[in-house]
């Protein structure tokens, strides 16, 4: 069996999912039908676009399904086209154990973590918020549970100390198509062998929430780094100010204490603030209703004296 002789249908929503669906073209495999989630208004105007998956689908020519909800009738439809096996690909719903024994060959996911760790909706930003060093990509076959199925293979990669969310997601989506290549291909020689978790060993990676950017400055100095670069560039670090709240892009790891919080000097590069344990220099910050700022361009702008507390 070759690529070309799959029928395969692609399920998938965000530009996390985009190179995924582009190998399963390049690879030559019949795709014969893509879903995702529907498209959705954004942005300050409002106007509705399409899914990053979606639009990749327009530009192969290849029939785009964006049902509401899974039922009846979007099941009917995936059957009538008799695919031999389903790739998911962040798609944002949980898929019925009807839809999961539909194809002959099952359901790929891949997953953005080195499974069982960081189940769940946001694992690349749980990693970066809990400080991991080391993540990567899994090939799984999907069961009835969330990210329980047995793994195919696993493609690891290290966290740099001030890589952001943002820039592991941007690394991790093609890494992800290049795993998925490679379960094709032994898919396709009969060769691809799936094994169980360790279910023990499993750990959580929930959706993020608005609150999930508070900053605390009694953490220590790590941890604050940590969640500034995991909520980047969603939903945003930030701490409450009397004037609303004031969002921290991005921060660096410095000497120096002081009561938390506390604004303890002016380094060339931004103001460096006293956290539990250590300091961080905020090198990106942004008011409120503002424009984001180097830190040293928002000192020159902004009183933030020594001393001041944030």
């Amino acid at each position: 069996m070759t690529p070309a002789d799959l029928r395969v249908v692609f399920m998938g929503t965000p530009d996390f999912a985009v190179p995924g669906l582009e190998a399963l073209v390049e690879a030559g495999c019949q795709v014969v039908g893509v879903v995702s989630q529907p498209d959705r208004p954004k942005g300050r105007g409002r106007k509705v676009q399409r899914t990053p998956v979606a639009a990749c689908a327009d530009r192969h020519g290849l029939p785009v399904f964006q049902w509401p909800r899974l039922n009846d009738t979007s099941f009917a439809t995936l059957r009538d086209l008799r695919p031999d096996l389903c790739v998911v690909v962040a798609y944002g719903k949980i898929l019925p154990r009807r839809y999961l024994e539909l194809p002959p060959h099952g359901c790929l996911n891949v997953h953005a973590s080195l499974l069982p760790a960081l189940r769940g909706a946001a694992p690349i930003q749980w990693a970066v918020i809990r400080g991991h060093q080391r993540t990567g990509i899994s090939i799984m076959r999907m069961d009835a549970g969330m990210d329980t199925g047995d793994v195919a293979l696993t493609v690891p990669t290290t966290i740099s100390r001030d890589e952001t969310a943002g820039e592991l997601h941007d690394r991790l989506a093609p890494l992800g198509a290049q795993a998925l290549g490679r379960a094709l291909e032994a898919l396709c020689a009969g060769a691809l062998t799936f094994t169980p978790q360790d279910h023990g060993a499993a750990t959580l990676a929930p959706m993020l929430t608005k609150e999930d950017g508070r900053l605390d400055w009694s953490w220590p100095a790590q941890q604050v780094h940590d969640r500034v670069r995991g909520t980047s560039p969603w939903p945003g670090a930030f701490v409450e100010r009397a004037d609303g709240p004031l969002k921290i892009h991005r921060t660096r790891l410095a000497e120096g204490g002081g009561p938390p919080g506390t604004v303890i000097a002016h380094d060339a590069d931004g103001p460096r603030v006293a956290c539990g344990d250590g300091a961080v220099t905020l090198l990106s910050l942004q008011r409120p209703g503002r424009t984001a700022t180097a830190g040293a361009d928002f000192l020159r702008g902004t009183p933030l004296p020594i001393g001041d507390r944030l």
